[in-house]
């Protein structure tokens, strides 16, 4: 029978297949992350984002499982929130234990501070965030988390037309030599099992392009980082998603 790889050697493969070779700083650090909490790259534990790590909301809640977490209590804060602006306002209670001290955490989020794709769940994404924020102080997480991201929470930038001195990536994703945003992409294909043409689809409609490799380098970076949040999240919610780019007489196995 083979054994599976130890999950700091899944890690490392993990993270040189889709980030390539990184350099002694992030891999020292993805060492600590893998040592200390337990995180995996492959499970959507953690994400790298402009050379730094972040941790995402499903790595929070399996450190929080893992160590036999007692219980969350979320609340919003009616006197911060206002739902005809759409702006909400969570307190977030994390008790390790059942006879612990709560740690206490809030989160924010109003159509100037998610992303178009989510507007309509500001509700959701302050919860979201507030859970996050209460996890991370209770077990002492140092990293921010993905889901508190003005990275991922902004709209995308429009890309520069060609011949402005901003390099566009193609499919392979290699606009400024680094042909590996396409790779990226397909391992989250792969990882989460989706449809790759309604992905496509779906990766030309956030970036704002006809297609894909019409879109900048730095976008499609943001709708990969996008993409694999959300699997993580809410992977059902993300189907869902997906399925409204299948054409009407389309049919999918």
């Amino acid at each position: 029978m083979k054994h599976p790889l130890p999950i700091w050697r899944r890690n490392r493969r993990s993270a040189r297949l889709i980030w390539g070779k990184l350099d002694r700083k992030a891999m020292d650090q993805l060492n600590s992350l893998t040592t200390n909490y337990g995180l995996s790259i492959a499970a959507g534990d953690i994400q790298l984002l402009n050379g730094r790590w972040y941790v995402t909301h499903s790595g929070l809640v399996g450190i929080a499982q893992r160590n036999r977490c007692s219980g969350i209590r979320t609340a919003v804060v009616k006197s911060l929130s206002d739902a005809t602006a759409y702006r909400w306002v969570f307190r977030a209670v994390v008790y390790k234990t059942s006879r612990s001290a709560g740690f206490v955490g809030y989160g924010d989020a109003d159509p100037s501070n998610v992303s178009p794709l989510v507007r309509g769940a500001e509700m959701r994404v302050a919860e979201t965030r507030a859970v996050n924020r209460a996890l991370r102080k209770a077990y002492g997480i140092g990293l921010c988390s993905v889901e508190e991201l003005g990275y991922l929470s902004s709209p995308p930038k429009p890309a520069q037309a060609k011949g402005t001195g901003s390099s566009h990536s193609n499919e392979n994703g290699s606009g400024n030599g680094e042909p590996r945003l396409r790779d990226r992409l397909c391992l989250l294909i792969r990882q989460h099992q989706l449809d790759p043409i309604l992905v496509k689809r779906y990766a030309a409609d956030f970036c704002g392009t006809q297609e894909i490799r019409e879109a900048s380098r730095d976008l499609v970076e943001s709708f990969i980082a996008h993409l694999a949040e959300w699997a993580a999240r809410d992977r059902s919610g993300l189907l869902c998603k997906l399925n409204g780019y299948a054409l009407p007489q389309e049919v999918r196995p």
